[in-house]
C-alpha cells in the first residue's frame, strides 16, 4: 500500500490524496460504506461500483464468526468472495471489545445521549474483569474472550490472531487490535484501555512483519490506532506514541460523545490535539465517524477516510438523507406525494420514483424500499463527498 499526496489546501488542513493498493486506487478524502458481513445490506457490490465508491469497510469480528476467515480465504479472499475489485478494509474487531461490553453494560454508544451519563444503573464490572449478565466479554491482556451473540459459543481475539484473521480476509487495509474506552469511563478506565491499546498495537506490528516474512505476497497497509476519550492528555500521548510506530497509516478510534458536552465541539478539539502530532505522509482514518456535518470540520482538520453505518442504517429504519433534510419516507403525508424523493439528486431512485411509491414500499414491508433508500442515501454521500474534495481543489475549504 503507498499513499501520495496531490494536493494541499492553502485556506484548510484538508488535503486530497491517492492510496495505491493492489485491488486499485482510493482518492482521498473518501467515506467508507459498511459492508459489515461481506455486503451493504440490500445492494449488490454492483451497486457500489455504479454509486462509484472505491472502497468498503468489512467486520473482522463479525466475518470470523460467519462464515469464518478460513472459508473466505479458500473462495480466494473477500473481492473475490463479494465479486468486488475495489480497495477493502477490514477493522481488528477492537470496536466491538467496546460495544459487545460496556458498550451493553452502560447502555450507550461511542457517541451517547445526554442522558446517558448516570451510571446508577449501569452493570457493573467485577473483579475478574467480566462483564456482568448484558455483557459479551471479558478483556485481559493476552486479549477478549466473547461469547458469540450467534449461538453463544466462546471466542477469543488477541492482536496476532486479529491481524492473521484480517490477512486471511484479504483485505488491502487492515487495523490493529485496540481496546476503546466507554465516553462513560474514568480518567483512570480511560488511561488503562489506552495503554493496553498501546501494548497490543507493538504486539500487532510484530505480528505483521512475522506473517509477510512468511507469505512475502502480501501487501496490506496495516493501521495503527489512537484513543484516550474525552481527555487532552490522554490523546496527545496516544497520537504521539502511536504515530512514532512505523505503521501505513492512522485510525482516530474512540468517541466523542454528547454525555461530556457538545459531541461535535469535542470531534473538532479532539482532532486539534492529535494532527499535528501525526506524521504528515501518511492517511488518516476516523473511525465509525460519518455524520454530513462531521465531515468537513474533520476534512478540514486533515482526515483522510471515513466509515459510518449511519447512511445505510438510517435507510433500513425509512429515513432519506436530502439535500432538505432528513426525511421520514413512511410518513403518511408522503402516500400520494407525487414529487421525487429528493428534487436536486440524480440517483436512479429519485429519477425513476416517488415519494408515495417508496412511502408505500415501506408501510407495506416490502424490501424494495430499503434497497431504494440505502441507494439513495449512499449516492447522497458520495456526491457530497465529491463537493467537499472539489473545493479542497479549489482552496475554498
Amino acid at each position: 500500500m503507498k499513499f501520495e499526496i496531490t494536493k494541499k489546501s492553502k485556506k484548510s488542513g484538508g488535503r486530497l490524496g491517492v492510496i495505491k493498493t493492489a485491488h486499485g486506487e482510493l482518492h482521498t478524502p473518501a467515506f467508507f460504506p459498511v459492508a459489515t458481513k461481506a455486503t451493504i445490506k440490500t445492494l449488490t457490490s454492483q451497486d457500489i461500483k455504479e454509486i462509484g465508491f472505491e472502497g468498503i469497510l468489512a467486520n473482522t469480528y463479525h466475518l470470523h464468526l460467519q462464515p469464518g476467515e478460513k472459508i473466505v480465504k479458500k473462495m480466494g479472499g473477500l473481492h473475490k468472495f463479494m465479486d468486488w475489485n475495489g480497495v477493502v478494509a477490514t477493522d481488528s474487531g477492537g470496536f466491538q471489545v467496546f460495544s459487545l461490553g460496556a458498550g451493553i453494560a452502560h447502555k450507550t454508544s461511542k457517541i451517547p445521549s445526554h442522558n446517558s451519563d448516570d451510571r446508577r444503573n449501569c452493570v457493573k464490572k467485577n473483579n475478574s474483569g467480566a462483564l456482568g449478565s448484558a455483557g459479551f466479554v471479558k478483556i485481559t491482556e493476552e486479549g477478549v474472550y466473547f461469547k458469540s451473540h450467534l449461538d453463544g459459543s466462546k471466542q477469543f481475539l488477541s492482536p496476532e490472531s486479529s491481524i492473521k484473521i484480517q490477512q486471511d480476509l484479504g483485505a488491502d487495509i487492515i487495523f490493529a487490535f485496540d481496546q476503546p474506552a466507554s465516553p462513560l469511563d474514568s480518567y483512570q478506565e480511560t488511561e488503562n484501555a489506552m495503554l493496553r491499546t498501546h501494548r497490543w498495537a507493538t504486539r500487532c506490528l510484530v505480528a505483521n512483519e512475522k506473517l509477510k516474512m512468511k507469505n512475502e505476497k502480501i501487501s496490506q497497509g496495516l493501521f495503527g490506532i489512537m484513543q484516550g476519550g474525552k481527555y487532552e492528555k490522554l490523546r496527545k500521548q496516544s497520537a504521539k506514541f502511536i504515530g512514532e510506530i512505523d505503521f501505513d497509516g492512522f485510525g482516530i478510534g474512540g468517541s466523542f460523545g454528547s454525555s461530556y458536552g457538545d459531541s461535535k465541539t469535542n470531534l473538532i478539539k479532539a482532532l486539534s490535539w492529535v494532527m499535528p502530532l501525526l506524521p504528515q505522509e501518511k492517511p488518516r482514518h476516523l473511525l465509525g465517524i460519518g455524520h454530513l456535518d462531521d465531515l468537513v470540520p474533520a476534512i478540514k482538520a486533515g482526515v483522510d477516510l471515513f466509515d459510518c453505518v449511519y447512511p445505510t442504517r438510517m435507510a433500513r429504519h425509512n429515513v432519506a438523507i436530502t439535500s432538505l433534510g432528513n426525511i421520514d419516507i413512511s410518513k403518511t403525508i408522503f402516500s400520494q406525494d407525487k414529487k421525487p424523493l429528493d428534487p436536486k439528486c440524480t440517483c436512479p431512485t429519485c429519477k425513476n420514483y416517488t415519494r408515495a411509491y417508496l412511502c408505500h414500499l415501506f408501510r407495506a414491508k416490502e424490501t424494495t424500499g430499503p434497497r431504494l433508500l440505502t441507494y439513495h442515501n449512499l449516492w447522497f454521500f458520495k456526491q457530497f463527498i465529491d463537493n467537499i474534495r472539489q473545493k479542497v481543489e479549489n482552496n475554498k475549504i
